[in-house]
């Protein structure tokens, strides 16, 4: 029974009913280093993942890009034939259908 009231935490209230702030923690000179390192650590994280992302964009329009090339070239082949063979007969490209 008495670990159970040992494990608690002190609440220290002022006189004026204001709770107190826990005494700050001495960091040593390891802390402080440790701390500094870790921040320009994750700092370097996210700028390498900011570079893989990029990366991968860049990976996917490369790859994108001549399959768009290719679908427009056969897409205006495909549109130069038919205007050709329409203007060969006499008739318009579009074709508009009347009921």
């Amino acid at each position: 029974m008495d670990q159970q009231f040992r494990d608690r935490p002190v609440i220290d209230m002022t006189p004026e009913g204001d709770f107190r702030e826990p005494a700050p923690s001495r960091a040593g000179f390891l802390d402080k280093i440790l701390a500094k390192v870790g921040g320009v650590a994750a700092l370097v994280a996210l700028v390498a993942g900011g570079v893989v992302v990029a990366g991968v964009a860049i990976a996917f329009f490369a790859l994108a890009l001549p399959i768009a090339a290719v679908a427009g070239l056969v897409a205006f082949g495909s549109m130069y034939w038919r205007m050709r063979r329409a203007g060969h007969r006499g008739r318009t490209f579009v074709h508009v259908m009347r009921r």
